[in-house]
Formats: C-alpha cells, sequence, structure tokens
C-alpha cells in the first residue's frame, strides 16, 4: 500500500487532508513538528506554535482516523532557520516572511527526511494549493480554485522533486466544505479558528518579540523627512516597516509614512504616501519551479505580499537567481525581505526576496 506522512496542525485543514489522503487509499502517518518553545518566544504555554491544545487536536484527529501519530522535534532547526533569519531581517531594516522559511527548511526538508526514514512516498499537508503533471512529465505549482484561501505564494521553493511526492488535498476545495468534511467525521477542531499571526509571535509584537529572543533594547535614532532633516525620533528600527503610518509616536499637520528604512546610519525616512510608489523591483535568491531560468525578459504577473493580487510586469533574469522586475504600474511599498512571486495564468513560476 502507499504511505503518506501528514504534517498536521492541530488544525482543521491538516485533519481533513488527513481524512482525503486516507481516503485515496493511502497508508497514512501524522506528525506534528514542534517548533518554538515558550521560553524563546516569551508566551504563555498554550499560547505559541504547536502548543500542548495543538498537539492534542492533531492526536485526537489521527485517533479517530486510526492512524500512526508522532511529534518531531525541530526547535533547534525552527530557531536557526527561521527565527534568526527573521531577527536578522528586522536587525537589517527588512521585513521578513518567516512562513516561507518555514514551508522551505522545515516541512520540505526536515519533515521529508523523518517522512522518507518512516518509509512515506508522500508528504502531505492543508495548503491550499494544486499540484500538476504536465504532458513533458513537469510538474507544475497552481493557486488553490479558491483564491480567497489560495497559499501558492508561500510555496514558491518547492522543486520538481518535492512536488513529484507531495499532496495538496484541499487545493480544490472551498473552506466551507473541508469545516462541512470536519464536522461530519466527528473531528473536535471542525470549529477552531485559523491562526492569523505568526506562530512564533501570537501577540502580534514582532519587535517585543525580537527584544526578548535576543535579550537586548535597539538604539533610539532620528526620523529624517525626504529631504535628510531631523524631525523627530525613533523606538528603534526594529519597530517600523514600510508603508507604516500609525505608531509613529507623534503626529502632522498631513499623514506621513515610514518610506525607507536605513540600518546602517540607524534612521527611518518619512514622506508621503505618493512617495511610497515605485514600478521596479530586484530580487535574489530566486527559485524557478521548472527548473531553468528564462533566458529572456518575459511577460509574467507578480505579487509583491501574500494577500495582494498580481500585478503585470515584465520580468527581467540577471543570472540563474536574480531578476528585476518591472510593473505596468507604479506598485506601493515594496519592502526589502519581503517575497516577490510570480505568475503564468494560475501556475507559480517561481519568486525570489525583494532586496
Amino acid at each position: 500500500m502507499k504511505r503518506a506522512m501528514i504534517a498536521m496542525s492541530g488544525g482543521v485543514d491538516s485533519s481533513v487532508a488527513a481524512y482525503l489522503t486516507q481516503k485515496a487509499g493511502y497508508d497514512c502517518i501524522g506528525a506534528t513538528m514542534r517548533l518554538a518553545t515558550n521560553a524563546e518566544t516569551g508566551i504563555p504555554e498554550g499560547h505559541s506554535c504547536c502548543s500542548l491544545f495543538d498537539v492534542e487536536d492533531a492526536r485526537s484527529v489521527a485517533y479517530r482516523l486510526g492512524i500512526p501519530y508522532y511529534v518531531f522535534n525541530f526547535t533547534e532547526d525552527f530557531r536557526e532557520k527561521v527565527i534568526d533569519r527573521f531577527v536578522d531581517a528586522y536587525c537589517n531594516g527588512e521585513t521578513p516572511n518567516p512562513c516561507i522559511d518555514c514551508n522551505r527548511y522545515l516541512k520540505f526538508e526536515k519533515l521529508v527526511l523523518r517522512a522518507k526514514a518512516l518509509e512515506c512516498g508522500r508528504i502531505v499537508t492543508g495548503h491550499y494549493a494544486r499540484i500538476e503533471q504536465q504532458p513533458s512529465g513537469r510538474y507544475v505549482l497552481k493557486k488553490a480554485l479558491d483564491e480567497t484561501k489560495d497559499q501558492s505564494y508561500a510555496l514558491y521553493h518547492l522543486t520538481q522533486a518535492q512536488l513529484a511526492h507531495t499532496l495538496f488535498p484541499l487545493g480544490s476545495l472551498p473552506k466551507t466544505e473541508v469545516r462541512r468534511i470536519a464536522q461530519e467525521q466527528g473531528f473536535s477542531n471542525a470549529k477552531k479558528h485559523d491562526s492569523q499571526d505568526l506562530c512564533f509571535v501570537p501577540d502580534g509584537d514582532y519587535a517585543g518579540a525580537i527584544e526578548r529572543y535576543t535579550g537586548k533594547r535597539f538604539p533610539h535614532g532620528p526620523f529624517l523627512d525626504e529631504n535628510g532633516a531631523v524631525i523627530g525620533e525613533h523606538r528603534g528600527i526594529i519597530h517600523y516597516t514600510v508603508g507604516q503610518r500609525k505608531g509613529l509616536g507623534f503626529s502632522f499637520p498631513e499623514p506621513v509614512y515610514v518610506c525607507r528604512i536605513c540600518p546602517e546610519t540607524n534612521a527611518v525616512v518619512l514622506g508621503k504616501n505618493a512617495s511610497l510608489y515605485e514600478k521596479t523591483l530586484h530580487a535574489e535568491e530566486v527559485h524557478w519551479i521548472s527548473g531553468e531560468a528564462p533566458e529572456h525578459p518575459v511577460r509574467l504577473k507578480a505579487k509583491i505580499r501574500y494577500r495582494q493580487p498580481e500585478q503585470p510586469a515584465i520580468v527581467t533574469p540577471e543570472g540563474e537567481h536574480a531578476i528585476s522586475v518591472t510593473f505596468d504600474l507604479p506598485q506601493r511599498a515594496i519592502t526589502r525581505g519581503q517575497s516577490v512571486v510570480l505568475y503564468d495564468g494560475d501556475i507559480v513560476v517561481g519568486g525570489g526576496t525583494i532586496r
């Protein structure tokens, strides 16, 4: 019988993914990744990622399905590959996307290795995305049919080998159907709310989490206007991101926004909303899902943050792992550290980190 490992977070999506995989004829194993400890996050027990409550929810579903269940301790890998990168990015004036790093380094590297050790030919997650094999034999990653739940943006690092051994059972389902299945199967987490914040910063206070994690305070510095004049004092660059208006600590006669963060001078530049619009970005660490970078500029659509609709643009390769992207229309708050993800219709072509 075919064997699959299900990445079970304790939520309704991964639980239904487990049920659908078993229904499809796979011999299933459930697995939860233990990622961050409460001592690291400074958050009370039960309120951080992979809490005991989440583990018990996942275990309950696995028991109901009659499948083996494991909890793997990946806290050291998570600290190195996700939390440390998150902290370093903010300290360098960038705004990272740690969920992409978690998918890349934990789910589709560390967990895949455990799956292979247990002789599982497939890794299964509750992501809303689709995988299809083309007549050429090459695999493509596609957006979910329910675009309101689509998570393909966070999966652009998947390789051909990973796509060949991955299942996304929810890619063709709306969330309402997923919850209906969970209730029908009697899962205890059928009505459990979706997580909205970073799993290791569940209170949403990124700067506070960084200070707790590093054990240090970050120096105040100057707020500058767009001409370089000092107009105030900021609380430390980790408190700000490009496009931010609220939480600046003082007011002006007209609205001002964070336009640029300068870690080399510890300065934060403020300006008008119009100053946030740009047509071109450069990205590095670019991954092409096909395995091959285009030889010439190509017309695609691109999105610069998770919830933004993709926008038409010309993508110009600059070597194998770098690109420039020129949008038809200026885009607001292009932010260093975020990912730009490229689409050809509903197919994810690849993506990279905005620099």
